[in-house]
């Protein structure tokens, strides 16, 4: 007896990939919304660098939205050499060193703080740790405009006002609260097992926070450089009134440039000015944006 045996292909050769999903009007809705949204953040930006790139002579014919004919990065030179911010002409590269020396012992000091803070509030259970971090709480929610007039007091006092160190101190207090807040709220969502355990080797309290709880912070440690970066680079206010006018931060410098109304106004340079102030934070976005997201939910939903 024979039996015809058909094989079936289990798989179908004309099938390749995904089955293209079917274009609905509520989809080209969503795109659309999504490129509108996305043009309408985005225009100010394009302006800014094509005004950038563009000689006195063309921005005076009008047509904000023509490309420069030819690309020239002159204003950009000397936006950074010597664009004048007041009396002097250095450019804002006197503003832009100003804001590093402000920019890394602030975040360094706030960042490891707040970093010991946390973790002290959520795994070392010290006497008076609901005060602290209540006053903490408040803190981060009280405005910072409260506080100038009594830190002004206080740092002619001791000598430091209008100092480097004075602007440091403000902003790693300022950021503080919240970011103890961020930690305090990463730490407790993590297993007092660990910590339990690595007590029980023999571990001590630095030990255990530097070789186990900081690196699994990391994500949140990415979160609080983000914010604590962005926050500082583009103060203005703080820079106003505490860094005196030897340290005055780009943002300062940036102003002192835009409203100068001695002489002719220099779109272009401006708009340069403006877009060299803003690479910093930029740049800071797109290299640890990643990271944002992840670090504020493991830390903002906890605790």
């Amino acid at each position: 007896m024979t039996a015809d045996i058909q094989h079936t292909p289990r798989h179908n050769p004309n099938a390749s990939g995904r089955k293209p999903k079917q274009v609905t009007a509520g989809r080209v809705g969503l795109y659309a919304f999504i490129i509108i949204t996305a043009l309408f953040f985005l225009l100010p930006l394009i302006v800014m660098i094509i005004t950038s790139l563009k000689t006195m002579d063309q921005i005076r014919q009008g047509g904000l939205f023509d490309l420069p004919s030819p690309f020239t990065f002159d204003a950009w030179v000397r936006a950074w050499t010597s664009a004048c911010t007041g009396l002097t002409c250095n450019g804002v590269k006197v503003g832009f060193w100003n804001s590093i020396r402000i920019l890394v012992p602030s975040t360094i000091l706030s960042i490891g703080i707040a970093a010991w803070t946390g973790y002290m509030l959520s795994f070392w259970r010290v006497r008076g740790a609901t005060v602290l971090f209540t006053i903490l709480m408040v803190g981060a929610f009280i405005p910072f405009q409260v506080f100038i007039y009594p830190l002004v007091r206080v740092f002619s006092t001791v000598g430091i006002f209008g100092t480097v160190t004075g602007i440091v101190i403000v902003h790693t207090a300022f950021g503080l609260p919240m970011l103890s807040l961020l930690f305090r709220n990463f730490f407790m969502g993590l297993p007092i097992d660990l910590f339990k355990a690595s007590r029980v080797d023999g571990a001590s309290i630095w030990q255990i926070f530097r070789h186990i709880m900081l690196p699994m912070a990391t994500p949140m440690v990415i979160v609080a450089v983000i914010l604590q970066v962005t926050g500082i680079w583009n103060d203005f206010i703080l820079g106003v009134v505490f860094a005196g006018p030897n340290n005055q931060p780009m943002t300062v410098q940036l102003n002192n440039i835009v409203n100068s109304v001695s002489g002719e106004k220099e779109y272009n340079v401006n708009m340069a000015a403006t877009m060299i102030t803003a690479l910093v934070p930029l740049a800071v976005y797109f290299l640890s944006g990643r990271w944002f997201v992840r670090g504020i939910a493991a830390g903002a939903v906890k605790g």
